[in-house]
């Protein structure tokens, strides 16, 4: 089984690459964020012709939030409760044997902008939302933080910044705590590598990068991951199509019985 997780950013602009992307990895379970579409406008039908279901919760213009399956997906969850001020952003469903939750913190901006505590707000009520008992489960997305100074291209100078903050860690470990595992640190302990990269300056080639897509799961679920890899092939053209600004990430995990 393979899941995984994509900042598509505009899902109009990149849908093809997204369908280039399915059937080249064929993952069975995926969580897109940055749809900027609201759900009428979702390609349902292209999706479904490549063998997806989907469920959306999405919003013109900004954020949005999807996840794709290939067997049929119960919706548990539309939005994080209490912050639909913050748009569409976290959206869980149940696929087969696993509760899948697909997420897009808020960026914040910097950390002198009014956006910053409402950030830091979202993730408080993220991790006394998110449950880590129970069944397998997923919970993916663009955290918009670095969860270590080794997830960050220049923790040195970006330190105390956005996405570098003691305060957006102090809640990312919050979620640890409760039982939540980052799977491709559990098993990549030592390497640096990133999944987003500025657009501009020739940073994805300069290796100036940030990683803030994770995959989490709970103990359940991380024990029958075998592999996780962040798939850097996608952040390059592929076939003259655009990328988003993020590679997906996808880990292979042991069957279930």
């Amino acid at each position: 089984m393979r899941i995984a997780t994509w900042n598509i950013n505009g899902l109009r602009a990149r849908l093809e690459l997204l369908l280039h992307w399915l059937r080249a990895r064929q993952p069975d379970l995926v969580g897109l964020q940055e749809l900027k579409l609201p759900d009428e406008h979702f390609p349902n039908a292209e999706l479904e012709r490549a063998g997806y279901r989907a469920v959306v919760h999405g919003q013109k213009s900004w954020n949005g939030v999807a996840i794709l399956a290939r067997e049929p997906l119960e919706v548990v969850q539309r939005g994080l409760p209490g912050e639909d001020a913050q748009g569409a952003r976290l959206l869980c469903a149940r696929a087969s044997d696993v509760l899948f939750t697909t997420l897009y913190v808020p960026n914040g901006k910097h950390v002198g902008h009014p956006d910053f505590p409402r950030k830091l707000a979202w993730l408080d009520n993220l991790a006394a939302h998110l449950q880590a008992g129970g069944a397998p489960a997923v919970a993916c997305g663009d955290f918009n933080l670095c969860p270590t100074p080794l997830d960050s291209w220049d923790e040195a100078g970006l330190a105390g910044t956005i996405f570098h903050t003691e305060d957006e860690r102090r809640r990312f470990r919050r979620l640890e705590e409760a039982g939540w595992v980052d799977v491709f640190r559990a098993t990549h302990p030592d390497t640096q590598a990133f999944s987003w990269w500025d657009y501009r300056a020739g940073a994805f080639h300069r290796k100036q990068g940030l990683r803030i897509d994770l995959l989490l799961a709970n103990a359940p679920l991380a024990a029958r991951v075998r592999s996780v890899e962040i798939d850097r092939e996608y952040r390059k053209k592929v076939d003259g199509l655009t990328p988003s600004d993020h590679a997906p990430v996808f880990a292979d995990l042991e069957p279930f019985a």
